[in-house]
């Protein structure tokens, strides 16, 4: 399969499991690039679509910025999250561990429109101990792909649980959605929270609201 048939492949598939979205990309590393010639003819006729002179001054390079953004924002899509986990320190830690307010930038695939907020993800290890700067990069990577916010909060849980085997997994997400507040309904100051809990923090309703006071404090 050439680069470019993959990379449709990949991205067809972003509804699925993470091992689907995963299968074959290499060990974290990005194997395949977006295709920005592709990109650039689609937003060149996107332009004359919608009644606008793709060819005019302000517009001209526009097709080419685009794809390059894309690129980018979309760059989580050919990235195994995992990666980020493999390396561990073996730790007596019986308490908590939270990174708090990390905050990302994803794209709604029902509009491909962006969504952004802050992610706080903690765990209770049972023995394997992580740098904190990692669980922002798994964050980072499971948001830079199309996504749905409820999806996001459960692929970085099951990451979290199945690479740490910890006693409990927790991840909020806070985001504003621009698909929700400049379009369609239009409501600004609508804010979606989502929540994945495992083990400690869904079984034990006190280490659950320990979390949320860590988290909220007096905000709540």
């Amino acid at each position: 399969m050439n680069p470019v048939a993959r990379v449709e492949v990949l991205a067809s598939q972003s509804g699925g499991s993470l091992e689907d979205q995963q299968a074959d990309v290499g060990q974290g590393n990005r194997v395949f690039r977006v295709d920005r010639q592709r990109i650039e003819r689609a937003v060149r006729e996107i332009l004359i679509a919608i009644g606008e002179d793709p060819d005019r001054e302000g517009l001209r390079e526009t097709p080419a910025r685009v794809a390059r953004m894309y690129d980018e924002l979309f760059g989580g899509l050919h990235e195994d999250p995992r990666v980020h986990l493999r390396k561990f320190f073996t730790e007596k830690c019986d308490e908590v561990i939270l990174v708090r307010d990390i905050t990302f930038n994803s794209m709604c695939e029902h509009h491909m429109m962006p969504f952004m907020g802050k992610a706080h993800v903690a765990y209770l290890p049972r023995e394997r101990v992580v740098g904190l700067s990692k669980l922002a990069r798994v964050v980072e990577a499971v948001a830079r792909r199309p996504q749905v916010q409820e999806r996001m909060t459960e692929q970085i849980a099951d990451i979290l649980e199945q690479e740490l085997g910890a006693r409990g997994v927790a991840v909020v997400i806070e985001a504003v959605h621009t698909c929700m507040t400049i379009r369609g309904v239009r409501k600004p100051d609508s804010l979606c929270v989502t929540s994945a809990m495992r083990g400690y923090f869904r079984n034990r309703s006190s280490t659950r609201a320990e979390l949320m006071t860590l988290i909220y404090g007096n905000r709540r």
